[in-house]
């Protein structure tokens, strides 16, 4: 049995490292089923939705949102995530149908998957915000892991170091996913930041850590030996919040015209939510009464 989703947050005791890990493995699974991903797609869309989790439950509070997309020049097209402070996160992709050779080092070529020419976009929103900050890079690698920690030094102007993984069995399911952020604060000297560098770079893949049986206070462990401070376990998943009711404002923002010819040529609607793949319908009756909402609404402007 697979063990149970959680992230872990944690400082150095020096107070000078915050450090995260996670064990997202169920969440990757699930995303998988839900868009039916082929390797390559599974180990870009996973490490995409890691990557949010770990920069939304670091950087949000709150009811605050985050959006990241990739826009990449490989086969997958582009991927986006949705986070929140919470611990959920949700995605989709372009191409979910992508299964490429493994790269030179004998692994998933997520870097083929998503292409190295591109952009990462984060997106942040408060609740009652009208205009959402949003960071943007080039891609460096198209791994991930490497231009996450790239956005995080470019438009946070945080120095960090992030880790993703994704190991893909042979039937497409998901055997391990996770992942770790640290982030350098005010007081670490260059000397702590090398020795860290050095850890970091000998350290085994967060997937192969995971399917040794470390946990994500382990992984951390690994990092920081005993001068680490654990400071909350959360649980994590892959989690929709799409509805009816949402779809139907989403109706009612389309043009008048546009839904006068769904009624009168279609008599119904069918919304199907990218995240999920949850089917709404909307009957005649129901596509009248919207209509009539967006007239009384216009009425309410004119006055």
């Amino acid at each position: 049995m697979k063990s149970t989703d959680y992230l872990v947050k944690s400082m150095s005791k020096d107070g000078k490292f915050r450090a995260y890990a996670v064990n997202a493995t169920q969440l990757v699974e699930k995303a998988h089923e839900i868009h039916d991903t082929w390797s390559a797609s599974s180990a870009a869309l996973g490490r995409t939705l890691i990557g949010t989790l770990l920069l939304a439950t670091a950087g949000l509070q709150g009811e605050a949102g985050m959006t990241v997309k990739i826009q990449g020049d490989g086969p997958v097209g582009f991927i986006i995530a949705d986070g929140t402070a919470q611990g959920t996160v949700k995605g989709y992709m372009g191409n979910n149908h992508v299964s490429l050779p493994a790269n030179d080092k004998g692994k998933i070529d997520v870097s083929g998957a998503v292409g190295k020419h591109g952009t990462l976009s984060v997106t942040k929103m408060a609740p009652g915000d009208k205009t959402p900050y949003t960071g943007q890079v080039n891609l460096v690698s198209g791994e991930l892991g490497e231009d996450f920690t790239y956005y995080l030094a470019q438009s946070e102007q945080i120095p960090s170091a992030m880790g993703l993984s994704v190991f893909v069995n042979p039937d497409e399911s998901i055997e391990v996913a996770g992942g770790f952020m640290i982030q350098v604060l005010p007081g670490a000297s260059d000397e702590e930041i090398s020795k860290l560098e050095k850890t970091l770079k000998n350290l085994p893949l967060v997937s192969e850590m995971l399917r040794d049986g470390d946990t994500p206070e382990d992984i951390l462990k690994r990092i920081f030996g005993d001068q680490l401070k654990i400071l909350d376990r959360m649980p994590v998943a892959y989690r929709c919040d799409c509805s009816k009711e949402r779809f139907a404002n989403a109706l009612a923002s389309i043009a008048k015209k546009d839904l006068e010819k769904i009624i009168n040529e279609d008599h119904h609607a069918e919304a199907v939510c990218q995240f999920c793949g949850k089917k709404y319908e909307f009957n005649e009756q129901e596509l009248k009464d919207i209509y009539t909402k967006m007239n009384s609404n216009d009425t309410k402007k004119d006055d």
